[in-house]
């Protein structure tokens, strides 16, 4: 299994950018799939999560409004998108897949498989 994620990079406060997560290797359609972050010195935190057949989505507090997860099953890869970024955004996001029921889908623990990681850097 392998979730490759790209998208990553440095954008001023207030803008935008796009996450990928390729996924190889499991059937993807049959996994939740979520966004985690880890900021310099702090845990790694939940962002948004969306049900296998993309139908259902989460997000932490701190994101919702700002951030969109979304899924292309055909292609097998994850989405998020950000707008109106501000610095508390900045971390390694990680994609994640898993089988998480609904009381642990923001939980770390429930994914099975993740992904190496893309820095996301907001400048103020």
């Amino acid at each position: 299994v392998q979730l490759q994620a790209s998208g990553g990079g440095l954008v001023q406060a207030g803008g935008s950018l796009r996450l990928s997560c390729a996924a190889s290797g499991l059937t993807f359609s049959s996994y939740g799939m979520g966004w985690f972050r880890q900021a310099p010195g702090k845990e790694r935190e939940f962002v948004a999560a969306i049900r296998q057949s993309g139908g259902t989505t989460y997000y932490a507090d701190s994101v919702k409004g700002r951030f969109t997860i979304s899924r292309d099953r055909a292609k097998s890869i994850l989405y998020l998108q950000m707008i109106s970024m501000n610095a508390d955004d900045t971390a390694v996001y990680y994609c994640a897949a898993g089988r998480p029921i609904t009381s642990t889908v923001r939980d770390k623990e429930a994914y099975h498989y993740w992904g190496q990681g893309t820095q996301v850097t907001v400048s103020s």
